[in-house]
């Protein structure tokens, strides 16, 4: 809807939303910019402490994802009138300690009353104008990066439906409560040649390699084998628990996508499977992404290489086994 408002002019604004990118980035002094996000949304585990550090973790996600790093935070809240405070109280301080992991400061928020709760958080980060990591400069010849794997969503839905394993839910959380800061520091003090990144988040795989693709008038090509699932995400595929933003992501995206052969059905759609606080995507010149696929294992972060960028062509997006 944003699309159809008059644009403002101001050369200031070095990411809008145009490209569907990850925050906006504003400058502010010749060699400071700042990077603005914000996201909230419904409980996805039923720990509130847990579901505030995801929270916190998702919106993180955003300012990490342009290279940037986080500084200030605004807590948003929306909270049952009746419910109990100490569940609130819990929220805000499973938030509250990835933020402080994050070394970014909680100064301040906005409450109102809702009849289902809603937790997030605004963040604002610092990034140098000339380092900004848009979703707009992959080039032909870059290998394509995922640091996290795919299925919260699936999980989640399981999780829901009280149909979860134990293990699932671990490996989920696990993920959901991982921060990108580790990997998005080696990117901001390395020399490799990164020319675009975007975290995955709501649109799945997919979705958010169509936008890397549109913005960077490029194609991808993905290699289905190579990309990494949770511990129990095909399970969950296959026994039914699909999100309805799964379904939503496949309807909109999967025009833009070819199989080439030997791709299961269950795989096909573990790619369009919406995910909180998911990986980075990094397009990396190819002669850099071994060297720092090895610096992020340094810190503790796997990155696979699951693809590689390609002259744009028809289809947009080519999956093959």
């Amino acid at each position: 809807m944003l699309g159809k408002l008059a644009r403002q002019e101001d050369p200031n604004v070095l990411v809008g939303f145009d490209h569907a990118d990850d925050a906006g980035v504003y400058q502010i002094a010749p060699d400071q910019a700042l990077v603005q996000t914000v996201d909230f949304f419904t409980p996805i585990v039923d720990d509130p402490y847990t579901f505030g550090q995801i929270a916190a973790t998702n919106a993180l996600s955003d300012v990490y994802a342009m290279g940037g790093k986080p500084l200030t935070s605004l807590a948003l809240v929306c909270f049952p009138e009746k419910a109990d405070l100490s569940i609130l109280e819990r929220i805000l301080a499973g938030g509250l300690s990835k933020m402080i992991e994050a070394g970014c400061t909680v100064i301040g928020g906005h409450s109102i009353r809702d009849e289902e709760t809603k937790f997030g958080y605004s963040v604002t980060g610092v990034v140098h104008p000339k380092k900004v990591l848009a979703n707009s400069g992959a080039k032909v010849g870059d290998s394509l990066l995922l640091t996290k794997s795919l299925g919260t969503g699936v999980i989640s839905t399981a999780i829901k439906k009280g149909k979860a394993k134990t293990a699932w839910i671990d490996a989920a959380i696990q993920s959901m409560t991982t921060l990108n800061k580790g990997a998005a520091e080696v990117i901001r003090d390395s020399s490799f040649r990164i020319n675009a990144m975007t975290d995955i988040t709501g649109f799945g795989l997919i979705g958010h390699a169509r936008e890397m693709a549109m913005a960077s008038n490029v194609s991808v090509k993905l290699h289905a084998s190579a990309i990494p699932l949770l511990e129990g995400a095909l399970d969950c595929v296959r026994e039914g628990y699909i999100p309805g933003g799964l379904k939503n992501n496949r309807d909109f995206a999967e025009c833009v996508v070819e199989y080439d052969g030997g791709v299961s059905e269950d795989v096909k759609t573990m790619l369009f499977d919406p995910q909180t606080a998911g990986g980075l995507l990094i397009s990396v010149a190819a002669d850099d992404a071994f060297d720092l696929t090895n610096s992020l294992a340094g810190k503790g972060v796997r990155a696979v290489e699951v693809g590689r960028i390609v002259a744009r062509s028809k289809p947009l997006i080519t999956v093959m086994p």
